[in-house]
């Protein structure tokens, strides 16, 4: 459309200047004393070239004018792409492992005026990792610049915290960036770090479990936290009954059949003379998934139940017939009720199915008690054969 326009036009124009050129029309200017006499066409022609001057001059005179203005525009380009340039190379260097250069070119940077909160970040990075906290704390104090980067600021700065070990530091850092409802994976990650490292093990566990359900960690993970929480917590408390009873209800009741748990509360309970509960808790675990170590816990108790015990201990025995651990078990409960020639059988019978330290001892220990005393010594040199090293008394098969 245009084009057509155009083509138009310029057809209008050349028959305007054919009708001129034919015509005998004339200007006349007269200025005392002087006149002027020129032809319609001429004059015309003065007139446009006239105004083309002029047009052309004041263009001259407004770009010499706006000139100052330009040329800070340039230099503001020039600035601003050196300035960007020292960023991406900066971001670069630290990617490289190269944190001298890193905190030249964001120096560069920052005087240029380029992202400043960002570059004081990652100069900060990389003097933390030439170990240089004089350096990291000045940039990190530059970054407060730009109040947007406040969330970024106070993550890396719990997170350098967390790689020095200053655990209580980086959790109120971070305890400071969560008031503000910010509760990113990554720092909720850093928080269970510190929890963890400050012995706060009941953080620990909400933590995890919080972690576990936006799928931060894989459950296997989660469960060996929680697992360590879980025993690191009974034994700070197992010296106080009422805190022991107390905390042990509020474990739900899919941790406490956990094997190194229910171990773990058992022993706990057992140390402060609770038998009753110890006894109990092994039970409940046994009864819903077996552990061979379980088993052998459940022969650490006092002699006063020893009997109740061998009976439960021997039903279980009929679906784990040749289980090392569960046989050393009814030995050494034999032996606290003083039923010599079972303790012996079961003993042996353990021996058999798995060769063990433990299991001589327990029965050098037993013929010491009966007066057998050449093989109570016999059972004592064969405990010291270095070959039962390599094989640790574990978990039947």
């Amino acid at each position: 459309m245009k084009g057509l326009l155009w083509v138009l036009g310029v057809f209008a124009a050349a028959v305007a200047l054919s009708l001129m050129l034919q015509g005998e029309g004339y200007v006349v200017v007269v200025a005392p004393p002087w006149r002027v006499e020129a032809s319609l066409v001429l004059a015309l022609a003065a007139i446009v070239l006239a105004f083309g001057v002029l047009y052309m001059v004041l263009r001259l005179v407004s770009h010499a004018f706006r000139l100052p203005v330009h040329v800070r525009a340039f230099r503001w380009r020039q600035r601003e792409m050196s300035a960007h340039k020292a960023l991406s190379a900066a971001l670069q260097a630290l990617f490289e492992g190269r944190y001298g250069r890193v905190e030249k070119l964001a120096a560069q940077a920052w005087r240029r005026g380029e992202s400043r909160s960002l570059v004081a970040l990652i100069a900060a990075r990389a003097a933390h990792r030439r170990r240089d906290p004089e350096h990291r704390d000045a940039w990190l104090q530059r970054a407060e610049v730009e109040p947007e980067w406040r969330n970024a600021r106070l993550a890396l700065t719990a997170e350098m915290l967390v790689e020095e070990r200053r655990f209580e530091e980086a959790r109120a850092v971070l305890r400071e960036l969560h008031a503000s409802g910010l509760r990113h994976l990554a720092t909720l990650g850093l928080l269970l770090k510190c929890e963890q490292a400050l012995g706060n093990w009941n953080e620990v566990v909400h933590l995890a479990t919080v972690l576990e359900k936006r799928e931060a960690l894989p459950a296997e993970a989660v469960e060996g936290i929680v697992i360590g929480a879980r025993v690191a917590q009974l034994g700070r408390i197992s010296q106080d009954a009422a805190s022991l009873a107390e905390y042990w209800r509020s474990v739900p009741a899919a941790e406490r059949i956990q094997p190194k748990i229910a171990a773990e509360a058992a022993a706990a309970f057992a140390r402060l003379g609770d038998q009753a509960s110890a006894r109990r808790v092994l039970e409940d675990a046994l009864a819903t998934s077996w552990d061979s170590e379980l088993a052998l816990a459940y022969s650490e108790a006092a002699e006063a139940d020893a009997p109740s015990r061998i009976q439960r201990a021997e039903q279980w025995l009929r679906d784990h017939p040749r289980d090392p651990l569960l046989l050393m078990a009814l030995g050494r409960l034999c032996v606290q009720a003083e039923l010599w020639g079972k303790a012996e059988s079961y003993l042996q019978a353990s021996l058999a199915a798995r060769p063990s330290r433990e299991a001589h001892v327990a029965l050098a220990s037993l013929f010491s008690r009966i007066g057998r005393a050449e093989e109570a010594d016999r059972h004592f040199r064969a405990s010291a054969d270095p070959v039962l090293e390599a094989s640790p008394v574990g978990a039947a098969s």
